[in-house]
């Protein structure tokens, strides 16, 4: 293993589709665990799978990095003394790995051919109880008949030559402990195929190995692979670094977490509302502990106190209850104004949607989606960013109240109707119509006060002089404020009435419960 000195850890995706939470969940780990050592952290992109590595997916992993606030020291747009940091731009580096294991005499050519193998393999599988792995057939072929084949230009591997007489392979893993594989389970893996092209565990045991990385913090998927990648290290005569394998991230049912239980990557998670800082404080939790009781941790507490003796073997839950829980903790936490930076586009749809019911198209959030042109969207950003202070003013009505940021959309909806009101059938046939309930007197006496200019618009003020009225007419509170609440936010269910009332206009208000009141009773 690795002498005592400076950490470096990498994080290295395949660009082959959206980031996981679990490879999000190994970055944290090495992220944090750089940062609390002092140590490096390098973001390198395997992009050696020519059918889905894009530059789109690329993209897409680095934005997810940049939401989550994991800054790397080494990478894409950061650059290195260690790169290039894509695969693909390393590959002059895999030739002369390869030309020094030739020399070393710990790799040879393979011209077994695939419909060879393929055939060996099914006679194993048939006669022998199974298949071995190869048979080592050009393993002592003699060496100027193999350069001469090569020569000829015959199609060719490259396979490591497996030390037959070495002692089992073993490892101390910061997680799992103390590992052995026998020697004799391992195969003469293809290190170089046919094409010139590294397979992945050759590729990246040299970029580890050229990147000086002295800690592989890895999902337990890659487990079996570190035996064949210590064979590598072995063979390039390089140092071996210390491993650790995290355990996997099951959904609730116990399998392992996929799109089948819902959003799976950073980036479906960062579209429905939750915070980066939420995020990041969830997934540490999942495989790693502070004391075993602290549930909300900051991210300098993470960065200063990670350490791998508290990673945990067992496979974690992801449990999407407590992370809407967390996430509600952190925006009741955040204060207005940056709820109203990170809620920018969550805010232009509800004032989107709120305008419609205005102009008489009300659309649903769903339907929402699409049904405006760019211009609106961009007139939307420009109220919220004209109307800053007003905007930051809606957060006391909500914070209370959100677990997730899109669901600011429902709730603030009805701020942005103007005179217009929405009315909701369920809360209109349990409060406004419900026999005795006195809701048409309620109205009208909320009503008288809050046309009174002589009372402060302040909600406080509303509230006391609208309860001294409903008692001059021996109605309860409930039964008073209930059909204010229908008529001013269209439902049962509402932030905070008289809060949301002080900000809003008098005429609007005032118009919102004539129009309740003509639809409900007539007149």
């Amino acid at each position: 293993m690795t002498d005592e000195k400076k950490v470096r850890v990498r994080f290295a995706p395949s660009p082959t589709g959206r980031l996981h939470v679990g490879g999000a969940r190994t970055a944290i780990y090495n992220w944090a665990f750089a940062r609390a050592t002092g140590g490096d952290f390098v973001l390198r992109i395997e992009d050696t799978d020519p059918e889905r590595s894009t530059q789109e997916n690329v993209d897409v992993i680095i934005n997810a990095m940049k939401w989550l606030g994991l800054d790397w020291d080494e990478g894409p747009e950061v650059g290195g003394m260690a790169g290039p940091y894509f695969q693909t731009q390393r590959m002059d580096t895999y030739a002369a790995a390869l030309k020094l294991m030739r020399e070393r005499g710990s790799v040879y050519p393979c011209f077994c051919t695939k419909d060879e193998l393929d055939a060996k393999r099914a006679k194993a599988e048939a006669e022998e109880g199974g298949y071995a792995g190869y048979d080592r057939t050009c393993r002592d072929l003699d060496a100027a008949e193999a350069d001469a084949r090569i020569a000829a230009g015959e199609p060719h591997v490259w396979r490591l030559k497996v030390p037959l007489e070495r002692e089992p392979i073993e490892f101390d893993d910061a997680v799992y402990g103390h590992v052995s594989f026998p020697v004799e389970v391992m195969d003469d893996m293809i290190v170089v195929r046919t094409d010139g092209s590294p397979t992945y565990n050759f590729a990246v045991v040299c970029d580890d190995a050229n990147m000086g990385i002295t800690h592989v913090i890895r999902g337990d998927d890659h487990l079996s692979n570190t035996p064949r990648q210590i064979l590598i290290y072995e063979a390039l005569g390089k140092g071996v670094p210390t491993f650790a394998h995290l355990s996997m991230i099951l959904g609730q049912d116990g399998k392992k977490l996929s799109k089948r239980h819902g959003a799976a990557s950073v980036e479906e998670f960062c579209e429905r509302g939750y915070l980066p800082d939420a995020m990041v404080n969830f997934l540490a939790l999942l495989g790693w502990s502070l004391d075993g009781e602290t549930t909300l941790i900051d991210r300098e507490t993470l960065c200063r106190e990670f350490t791998l003796d508290r990673v945990t073997k067992k496979d974690a839950v992801f449990d999407e209850t407590k992370l809407d829980w967390m996430n509600g903790q952190y925006v009741k936490d955040m204060g207005a104004n940056a709820w109203v930076r990170a809620s920018l586009l969550w805010l232009a749809k509800a004032n989107i949607l709120g305008s419609a019911v205005a102009a008489g198209t009300p659309l649903d959030p769903e339907e929402a989606e699409g049904a405006y042109s760019q211009a609106a969207i961009e007139a939307a950003l420009a109220d919220v960013q004209e109307r800053a202070t007003w905007y930051c003013a809606l957060y006391p009505l909500v914070a209370e109240r959100l677990t997730r940021l899109d669901e600011a959309v429902d709730k603030l909806a009805f701020m942005f109707w103007g005179p217009c009101v929405q009315l909701d059938e369920k809360s209109v046939a349990k409060v406004l119509r419900k026999e005795g309930a006195r809701a048409d007197e309620a109205l009208a006496a909320c009503r008288s006060v809050l046309a009174d200019e002589s009372v402060a618009w302040e909600a406080e003020a509303l509230q006391e002089a609208c309860r001294a009225c409903g008692e001059k007419l021996e109605i309860k509170p409930k039964l008073l404020f209930q059909p204010l609440r229908v008529a001013i936010c269209g439902n049962m269910v509402s932030p905070p009435l008289f809060e949301s009332i002080e900000l809003l206009p008098r005429a609007d208000v005032l118009a919102r419960i004539d129009a309740a009141t003509k639809e409900v009773f007539g007149g």
